[in-house]
């Protein structure tokens, strides 16, 4: 979309991620300051699902990114509030089948396929030139943070629904 407000933060997302952040802080971090999450906080929270939860190759991080946003702008803090958990959920769910409509999975192992090593390990690869040649990773985050973006501009949200 030309004139969707959040659009430059898709390549800020982008940018993340070649700088040399995971996939999944790519995308946290390209909205977080939205919410009022502090930078340092959003890095150290998305962390851990880089790789696919850990290098582990499950949830695709740029997945995993999207899904804390969905749990920034619908989460819910009162456990015996059903209603707002549910909310979460489906917006989780709709985010999913965005994302795998687009990619195919929202499963790294699977998103990656054969350019997998042959062992999971969790030692990082350096990001070389060769690196984001063979890996879908830097589009990946583009497409999450543009689902993210596109979610924003059609729904006219400029702030999360719940105080934080």
């Amino acid at each position: 979309m030309e004139d969707n407000i959040y659009q430059d933060r898709v390549e800020k997302a982008v940018e993340y991620f070649r700088e040399g952040h995971n996939c999944s802080q790519s995308v946290l971090l390209a909205f977080s300051d939205l919410y009022g999450v502090d930078k340092n906080v959003a890095l150290r929270l998305a962390s851990s699902f880089g790789g696919g939860i850990g290098r582990m190759r499950e949830t695709c991080g740029a997945a995993s990114g999207l899904f804390m946003l969905a749990g920034l702008q619908e989460g819910y803090t009162n456990p015996s509030d059903k209603a707002q958990k549910n909310e979460n959920y489906r917006l989780v769910q709709q985010m999913a089948a965005k994302f795998k409509e687009i990619n195919g999975s929202i499963k790294c192992g699977d998103l990656l396929a054969g350019n997998l090593e042959k062992k999971i390990t969790y030692i990082s690869e350096d990001r070389t030139p060769e690196y984001y040649k063979k890996r879908p990773c830097v589009e990946l985050v583009r497409c999450a943070a543009q689902i993210w973006a596109d979610f924003l501009y059609k729904n006219n949200i400029k702030l999360p629904k719940n105080d934080i």
